[in-house]
């Protein structure tokens, strides 16, 4: 099992490789984030919708056993503080160049917000990169999403390019990110 301490900061996360024996708790914590951070901002059919299609347990174990995607709960006090999903190779959604990596989801759940969890996963994902010698980090964001945005441009990365992510019958745009390491 992989795991990853940060103890330079505080709270002190783990982060740990998400297994098959873990898909229901990633399903629920999946669900349980997306919702909280866009139901308030969509339509619930929609929402309901998507979160079918995508956080099953058969579609989230065949993510996991894809080759080049992993995901890590990020363990805090014993407890699953939030998620990362990282993905390599064909298995990103966009560029699937071997000199790229794509943090593809990145959810913390909101009584662990304002922690800096998400700060220390995107320092793990970079630590990830530079162990698999990429040249490059690469993410989506929904345009509405102003504060993540703002978080990423703040980590230095750049705006390159957008696009389309239907959530439920909504075709919505995704604005793409990338952080040049070389």
């Amino acid at each position: 099992m992989l795991c990853t301490t940060f103890a330079t900061m505080t709270p002190t996360i783990k982060l740990v490789k998400v297994t098959e024996a873990d898909i229901d708790t990633l399903s629920a914590i999946s669900r349980e984030t997306f919702f909280a951070a866009f139901y308030h901002l969509n339509n619930a059919d929609d929402m309901e919708a998507y979160a079918a299609a995508s956080f099953n347990h058969q579609k989230l174990l065949a993510e996991l056993q894809t080759p080049g995607a992993d995901f890590y709960f990020a363990m805090l006090n014993g407890e699953v503080a939030g998620f990362i999903k990282l993905n390599t190779g064909e298995a990103q959604n966009e560029y699937k160049q071997d000199n790229s990596l794509e943090i593809e989801r990145l959810y913390v759940p909101a009584k662990y917000q304002n922690q800096r969890l998400g700060r220390q996963m995107l320092n793990f994902a970079f630590d990830e990169a530079a162990q698999k010698n990429v040249d490059f980090i690469w993410l989506g964001v929904w345009e509405h999403n102003l504060q993540a945005i703002k978080l990423y441009e703040s980590l230095g990365f750049t705006h390159c390019g957008s696009h389309d992510f239907m959530l439920g019958t909504d075709r919505q745009t995704d604005v793409l990110f990338r952080k040049d390491l070389r």
